[in-house]
């Protein structure tokens, strides 16, 4: 692995050249990254997650390759976007890379072939291709996510982009773009809360729901897709359902619940008036969602020792997950084996095994009461 200082020196001579805007804060991410909640909650614990360690070793040096070959391609008002493991720092082998061109700015028929040289780019590196929906992998206009939102309007594309703008995704270079889109989406689901708007609640029940209708859309295009595919892949799809896209979903949660249970955010609240009330919740919101899944689920079960004992299984199976995906047998087992042999394999058993302690510790975090506000939140706002 390329040391650190090397990496980050290597990043400032690339800069320097460049002059992207905001590109010192992504070396500093890259810098600081074993100061982040998840390697702090690790110490905590004195627990040992390698692979989620080598995971995000793995990513750091993916991101540098991106700012270095992609970064530069963003034309003006566009911000070059990754999803998935990328955004989640948990680049194993095989990774594929899911990203979309965000255009936040006047149509420009240069866009689209800015795509093709994005995706020529990534290909270059060796980089798989995003999945077959055509999610991912081409341009997305600003427009669309921030203002369909619910309604006929409002794909499974438009929805998916949107939510995983907010939980899972990081900008490559320019990130101005980026970070206007990500606020306004916020600012649309805050000022159109009712109840958050009136301080009846402090839960954003509006965007709670968004993240929970994706949840359920996403289970129920799992079955869709299993029978669409003729099976194809299904055992990794199955145990990613269960663990890393599961992770995602309870990590909205925690960035809805964790509303209610920030006493400074609750304080802004009930001193303001109704037209003052959006800034302070709609800049929480944005520090949340800036945290990758794995962070911010750390971020908030560091803070309660109650938790610490859920938050260390909740991460071992995770760091276990991680570990099967990045061994290239167990993950080619996965993507091969069939429903009919998935009782008799050993590589899924352990990693359904995994989604199983991975669920039990999520029941102790949600579903049991805890000494936290978790279980009332998730009963009043979760399930009804």
């Amino acid at each position: 692995m390329l040391p650190a200082a090397s990496l980050i020196q290597r990043l400032k001579i690339y800069a320097d050249r460049s002059s992207l805007p905001r590109f010192n804060k992504q070396l500093e991410d890259l810098n600081m990254q074993e100061l982040k909640p998840l390697e702090a909650l690790e110490r905590l614990l004195g627990a040992d997650w390698a692979h989620l360690r080598r995971a995000r070793e793995n990513t750091a040096r993916k991101k540098a390759e991106l700012l270095k070959k992609v970064a530069p391609l963003a034309p003006v008002d566009t911000s070059i976007v990754a999803f998935g493991s990328v955004a989640r720092d948990e680049v194993t082998k095989g990774s594929d890379i899911d990203w979309t061109l965000l255009i936040d700015g006047l149509a420009n028929s240069e866009h689209f072939d800015v795509s093709h040289d994005i995706a020529s780019a990534l290909e270059d590196l060796g980089l798989n291709p995003p999945g077959g929906e055509q999610i991912f992998g081409g341009i997305s206009i600003s427009h669309d996510i921030i203002h369909k939102i619910g309604g006929g309007n409002d794909t499974n594309k438009n929805t998916t982009q949107r939510i995983l703008l907010l939980l899972e995704s990081v900008p490559i270079g320019p990130s101005d773009a980026y970070d206007r889109v990500v606020k306004q989406v916020l600012k649309r689901y805050v000022t159109e809360d009712w109840g958050w708007m009136h301080k009846q609640v402090t839960v954003p029940r509006f965007l709670l729901n968004d993240i929970v209708r994706y949840w359920r859309t996403m289970a129920v295009d799992f079955a869709y897709k299993r029978k669409e595919r003729r099976g194809n892949g299904w055992g990794v799809r199955t145990i990613k359902l269960r663990i890393s896209r599961k992770l995602t979903f309870a990590s909205g949660l925690i960035a809805c619940f964790s509303c209610d249970m920030d006493e400074s955010l609750k304080e802004a609240i009930s001193g303001g008036s109704e037209l003052d009330l959006t800034h302070p919740a709609v800049d929480f919101l944005v520090k949340q969602v800036s945290l990758s899944p794995l962070d911010r689920m750390a971020n908030l079960l560091a803070k309660y020792e109650p938790l610490h004992q859920a938050a260390n299984e909740l991460f071992t199976s995770y760091d276990g997950f991680i570990g099967i995906l990045d061994d290239e047998n167990s993950r080619d087992r996965l993507k091969s084996v069939i429903p009919a042999e998935a009782d008799q394999d050993l590589v899924y058993q352990q990693a359904r095994e995994l989604g199983h302690s991975f669920q039990n510790a999520l029941d102790k975090i949600f579903l049991e009461e805890n000494g936290t506000k978790l279980y009332p939140l998730m009963k009043k706002y979760g399930v009804f």
